[in-house]
């Protein structure tokens, strides 16, 4: 077998130091990453940039794409940091894709789970499946609660369409009895979960989370000994 290729993730989300994250890339001499650049907009992404010039860094196997990304975007990450795979959210009703503007690379592109599972139309138009753990695992944890049935034909689709690219982020416990998902890790056991998912692990593996790359590279060495044992 294989071993899986896990990711350090640099988050871009409100409570994630991204520009911190760049300078600890030094600090580890980090020369692979996974890039998650979904919260900021073109000003900050060309910053973000022009600062991971100045990094060890060469190669960005997997990023998350914004909606509103440009096509030369997604060329730099291609021919500088020799990208492997992409992923996007589905449709839904807060912004939408110019597909067009993404369709030199969709044999590339993965559509991810996120709060509804992608229709047909919309994952035949992309090369298959992102699964996010995280997001399959919080809803599994309402369908018990709730008898929630929008993930009841998730591994139907896994299976028709297969998956390129995943993402892991945190399930964390509130009082010793509800769990809930989190892009902040608080303990390695946050990470404990994706042993339910072995069968479905891809080829790379990105951690989605807010913390430091010192605290990631923990995580990173705790979840290859769930993954690749």
């Amino acid at each position: 077998m294989v071993d899986k290729k896990i990711l350090l993730g640099l988050t871009t989300t409100p409570n994630s130091d991204w520009r911190g994250k760049i300078e600890e890339t030094k600090k580890f001499n980090i020369t692979e990453i996974a890039l998650f650049p979904t919260y900021i907009q073109l000003p900050e992404r060309k910053e973000l940039y022009k600062l991971l010039e100045a990094t060890p860094v060469r190669s960005i196997p997997h990023v998350h794409l914004r909606n509103d990304m440009e096509e030369w975007e997604m060329d730099l990450f291609v021919e500088k940091y020799q990208t492997q795979v992409f992923n996007i959210h589905p449709l839904n009703a807060n912004f939408s894709f110019d597909y067009a503007k993404f369709s030199k690379y969709k044999h590339m592109t993965y559509i991810e789970n996120q709060y509804h599972i992608p229709g047909d139309s919309e994952i035949e138009m992309f090369a298959g499946l992102c699964i996010d753990f995280t997001h399959w695992e919080s809803e599994f944890i309402k369908e018990s609660m709730r008898r929630k049935k929008a993930y009841r034909n998730f591994e139907e689709k896994i299976r028709k369409y297969g998956v390129g690219v995943a993402h892991i982020s945190a399930i964390r416990s509130f009082m010793g009895f509800m769990s809930y998902d989190s892009h902040m890790m608080h303990d390695l056991k946050d990470l404990d979960y994706v042993k339910n998912y072995q069968e479905f692990f891809p080829p790379i593996i990105s951690i989605e989370l807010e913390n430091s790359f010192a605290e990631q590279l923990e995580a990173k060495e705790y979840l290859e000994k769930i993954i690749n044992n």
